[in-house]
């Protein structure tokens, strides 16, 4: 079944990451039959010749954003320009085991009522040395949905979705600054799409451990809105609408010893 993989990239992005992560496309056992990577806004000469180096091995689409919109925006404008039914979300500096779309594509031709899957990350620090966590999400879309109401189960990073679902909720909601996937997967929970995850490691993701102790009061503000947005579209109720941003608040702006322990607990 062919597949194709969308990426975002932006002026402030390291080649030499995005070099990994496009090696890491290349090192498939299964490999995409397109790579759509938008270029959102102008790049440097390092981006760009990373990107001549693999165009003709990945069959790289380039989408050339004249400024820089942001993830959700450069996502659905690249979504228009992927060929295939099954799309493979990449990020530009996190690495892709070489079984993923191995693993991924056979799952979602064999299961066509499943809508959005994704599976288990390794996060590491910046480079890509140690592992400081993985990120096990449930399987069944049963148990994803007990969970799904506060905290996201889909791993963004390692999704491989149908294409005419996504643009059938109008795509990434372009509006919400942050967690813009997450109210993604709303739209389509509210629908009755089916989700599913695999139980096994899928792609490697640059975090560290400073990645959650740094978001304060301006992150907490952007999940003020994504809350509400989720509210509105009937994802979350009045109840779990306050009971989340009660959590939230204490998580984001507790001293960062509470943070570490939040984090702990969070990750468990």
């Amino acid at each position: 079944m062919n597949f194709s993989v969308l990426m975002s990239v932006y002026a402030k992005e390291r080649p030499e990451y995005l070099r990994e992560a496009l090696q890491s496309l290349a090192d498939q056992t299964l490999k995409a039959n397109e790579v759509v990577l938008v270029e959102d806004g102008p790049l440097g000469e390092g981006l760009k010749a990373v990107i001549e180096d693999f165009c003709e091995i990945l069959n790289i689409k380039s989408v050339a954003l004249t400024t820089n919109q942001g993830l959700a925006a450069a996502l659905n404008e690249g979504l228009k320009h992927c060929n295939h039914e099954l799309v493979a979300r990449m990020d530009s500096d996190d690495i892709s085991l070489p079984h993923r779309f191995e693993k991924q594509v056979p799952f979602m031709q064999e299961n066509p009522h499943v809508i959005v899957m994704s599976g288990w990350i390794e996060e590491f620090d910046e480079n890509m040395e140690n592992v400081i966590f993985t990120r096990r999400v449930p399987q069944s879309h049963a148990s994803i949905g007990q969970k799904f109401k506060s905290q996201n189960q889909i791993n963004h990073v390692a999704v491989m979705f149908r294409k005419s679902n996504i643009l059938g909720v109008g795509g990434y909601p372009a509006e919400i600054k942050k967690a813009q996937d997450y109210c993604l997967w709303a739209k389509l929970f509210v629908q009755n799409a089916i989700f599913h995850n695999l139980q096994e490691v899928l792609v490697r993701v640059r975090t560290g451990d400073a990645f959650f102790y740094r978001r304060g009061f301006e992150y907490l503000l952007n999940e003020l809105q994504m809350l509400g947005y989720q509210r509105k579209i009937g994802f979350i109720s009045d109840p779990t609408y306050i009971l989340n941003i009660l959590i939230r608040s204490v998580a984001r702006l507790s001293p960062e010893f509470i943070k570490k322990l939040i984090y702990k607990y969070a990750r468990k």
